[in-house]
């Protein structure tokens, strides 16, 4: 029985007792740690910006320096002091600055002749015509486009109408090229008269020799309305394709 009340007065003495007891050190315990770890963060600060304090002090400044600043290159002879440019004073420019001269030294002021001057001035005149025209082509040296003239195959024929074909001739497919499989097409330019009628053809584009001559052959059987310009027929180029399909024989 004494025993067990030993132990019950021991328990109940540790509860309220012994944390009374206690606090005092517990207390201290905590605020020494909680001194230690500020201490700590603070010096920790401290010493991150003593070193980036460095880092800023340890960066080197550049300055662009110009051409006209830089000296000239060291000499080969180490023993020659070197030279250092001197900067020479600018000169002011001259350009577009009036200069003041006598009247009597001063050009006399030119003017333009108006539309109505120029108009009375004479132009030359020509041998006559006998219909009361003026022919100016002697004086010029240029002579006039022949009526019957053929124009060059690369020339530009200004038409008001183009040849429009009446009869098309077709292309003898060759046997040659039949056996060899051979396809292609052929740019032939024909050139047609006032009549219609092709007096001329070239070729100007062909995927083989072996087609030239059947398309030549079928454009001369071509037949078409004369070009027109200024109401009256003219002699005119021509592009004709001849194509060559196997499958279309």
């Amino acid at each position: 029985m004494t025993e067990n009340t030993l132990v019950v007065n021991q328990a109940a003495e540790y509860g309220a007792f012994e944390l009374k007891r206690l606090y005092n050190r517990n207390f201290t315990i905590g605020m020494t740690i909680a001194i230690l770890i500020h201490l700590f963060l603070i010096g920790t600060y401290i010493f991150i910006q003593a070193i980036t304090k460095d880092d800023e002090n340890n960066i080197a400044t550049v300055r662009i320096l110009k051409y006209s600043e830089l000296g000239p290159p060291p000499s080969l002879d180490n023993n020659a002091a070197q030279q250092l440019a001197v900067s020479a004073p600018t000169i002011a420019p001259t350009v577009g600055i009036p200069t003041p001269v006598p009247d009597a030294d001063a050009p006399k002021e030119q003017t333009i002749a108006t539309q109505q001057e120029m108009n009375k001035v004479a132009a030359p005149i020509g041998e006559g015509t006998g219909s009361g025209g003026v022919q100016i082509t002697k004086d010029l040296n240029v002579e006039a486009p022949k009526e019957d003239e053929t124009p060059d195959i690369n020339a530009f024929v200004a038409v008001e109408k183009q040849p429009q074909v009446v009869v098309q001739g077709s292309p003898i497919y060759p046997d040659l090229a039949k056996r060899a499989g051979v396809e292609g097409t052929v740019y032939v330019k024909i050139l047609v008269n006032k009549e219609g009628k092709p007096t001329k053809a070239v070729v100007i584009k062909s995927d083989s020799e072996v087609f030239n001559q059947p398309s030549i052959d079928a454009a001369l059987k071509f037949v078409f309305t004369p070009a027109i310009q200024h109401k009256s027929p003219v002699m005119v180029w021509v592009v004709i394709p001849f194509k060559f399909k196997l499958n279309q024989q």
